[in-house]
Formats: C-alpha cells, structure tokens, sequence
C-alpha cells in the first residue's frame, strides 16, 4: 500500500501567511473550506493566484472534482489570495440597499408636483407673503439645486415672528414641509429676499441630513457653492438678465466683493485685478461669495429648528 505525500503550501491574504498541508487527491473544495475557515472569505469570492494565475480556474462548478494535483499545486507554492469577507460583503449589501431606497424615494419625491405655497392669511399682507414664496419657488438657482439633488418639498409657508421667536427657518418631516421667516419682527416689511433664500438652501439640506454635523455642514456648502456658480454663470457678462429681478447680482458687484473679502478694495487693488484673467477673476468671486455664505451659515444654524446637534 502506498501513500500520499501531503503538498505544503502557504496562502497569503491581506498580508497574513497561513500554511496548509494537504493530500494531492484532496479537491478545490476542500481546500476553499479550509480558507473560509481561517479568512471569512466565502468560497464563491476566492481567488487564489500564482503567477497571475487562478489555481481555482474559471468555472466553480468542476471544484468539487478537481483535485490540488490536477490543479497544478505544488509544494513550496506561495499563493495570493483575493476576495471580501462575509462581514464585507454584508456591509456592501447593506450601504446598497439603503443606496437604492434613498434613490426611490428621491425618485418618488421628484415625481410629485410642485411645492404648495401657502402664506398665513391672518398676517398683514398675505398677497405680498405669496408674492415672496412664488419667488423663491420659481427662483432658477433653486430650481436647478431642486432638480439636481431630486429635491421635493410638499408645502412652502412661512414663520411667524412672534409665534417662533429665534427661529428663521423649520423643515418638517424631510421635506413634507418647510416654514421661513418672511417678515421683519415689527411686521413692518419683509426680510431681503437673498438672506430667505439662503434659509431655504439651508432647509433644503434637511431633508438629507436632520442634524447640523459635518455631513449638513458638507452638503449645504455644496448647495451654496451650485447657487452661487449658477448666478455666477448666469450674470457673467452682464448687468441685468431678464425678468431676472434680484435673483441676479450684477458682475460688477460680484468683483467688489470680491475685492471687499480677498483683497481688501484698495485701488492699487483694484488696479492689479485687472492684471488677472478674466477667470481669475471670476474665481475671487466665487471664493469671496463662498467665504461670506460659511460666515452666514455659522450664524444661521443657531436660528434653525430643524437639527438638534449646534456645533
């Protein structure tokens, strides 16, 4: 009777060196239960290469016949081996499944109609109140904010001041509802129309992030940033746009806040800057306007009542 002379072999995976001994009859499948053991790596997502080559070959099926002989093993054999741990790849699984349900419900929100604007009738000036949430609802940068993160808001009305002292905006529920202070204290006027509409990016942000941590801080940047681009882009060149009102600020008002923020609005200033590129101008501008919205939104989350973390 004659026996076997076991193949000694060493299987790195992630740095780890794990040596195994096993008979040349033994099969792929023996040798893939024994991995998973020692890695956590299911048998389906092993990869054992040598010389670029996968000992395990292409199809799975013919593993439970072939043998380590037949596969080529050898001793002295260092393998590398690939492939995600069961715990990996139920992670994985799980960040897509919340992925897909995130997209379906921005998918369902930005299926349904447009936002219900509703002023308070029992304040002075309801006419004036819808006036401002028509604005803002038919406002482009927000439009193409709205549109570009599927953003859906059921209703649009405003705060009372006397009714929520402190607080400039309130999303409810992600979106099912978002209030903004529309009127100066006295209920003598109306708050300027940029300083609401900033409001609004930041309760836009809500109805992703309900608390003021950094992934708020983060994606209400962004939306600063794609409103203020979006202006930017739209003005560029010009003074006015067309039926435009306000929602545009004018590029030579741009570049002096720029120069009012990054470069002090000194003439000898001003005289350099049209030195640069017109690019570079434009980016000053951007940057400028970008500083001062950080500043704003600092101040701002201390007047919301939608998050609960105030950082």
């Amino acid at each position: 009777m004659s026996f076997s002379t076991p193949i000694s072999f060493t299987v790195a995976y992630r740095g780890t060196p794990h040596t195994l001994s096993l008979l040349p009859e033994s099969t792929l499948s023996v040798l893939q239960v024994q991995l998973e053991e020692l890695t956590q790596v299911p048998a389906s997502l092993q990869k054992l290469l040598h010389k670029g080559k996968n000992l395990l070959g292409s199809d799975s099926s013919l593993r439970d016949q072939t043998t380590l002989a037949q596969a080529g093993f050898k001793n002295g054999f260092k393998i590398q081996m690939m492939g995600s741990t069961s715990q990996e790849l139920t992670s994985m699984q799980t960040t897509e499944n919340e992925q897909r349900k995130r997209e379906r419900i921005l998918k369902e929100r930005a299926s349904k109609p447009q936002a219900k604007l509703t002023p308070l009738a029992h304040l002075p000036n309801p006419g004036s109140a819808m006036a401002l949430l028509v604005k803002l609802s038919e406002d482009p940068a927000i439009k193409h904010i709205m549109q570009t993160h599927q953003f859906s808001v059921g209703v649009l009305t405003e705060l009372a001041p006397h009714e929520h002292p402190g607080l400039l905006g309130l999303n409810v529920n992600a979106g099912q509802a978002i209030k903004l202070r529309l009127r100066t204290d006295r209920y003598d006027g109306f708050r300027l129309y940029k300083e609401v509409r900033r409001v609004l990016c930041h309760e836009l942000t809500h109805n992703v992030w309900g608390d003021h941590d950094n992934n708020f801080k983060e994606l209400n940047s962004q939306l600063n940033r794609e409103v203020a681009e979006f202006e930017q882009a739209a003005a560029r060149g010009t003074h006015h746009l067309s039926g435009g009102g306000d929602t545009y600020q004018p590029a030579s008002e741009l570049e002096a806040e720029a120069h009012s923020y990054i470069l002090g609005g000194g003439s000898s200033t001003s005289v350099a800057a049209l030195d640069d590129s017109r690019e570079e101008r434009r980016r000053r501008v951007l940057e400028a306007t970008m500083a001062r919205l950080r500043k704003e939104e600092e101040e701002l989350e201390n007047s919301c009542g939608t998050g609960t973390t105030k950082t």
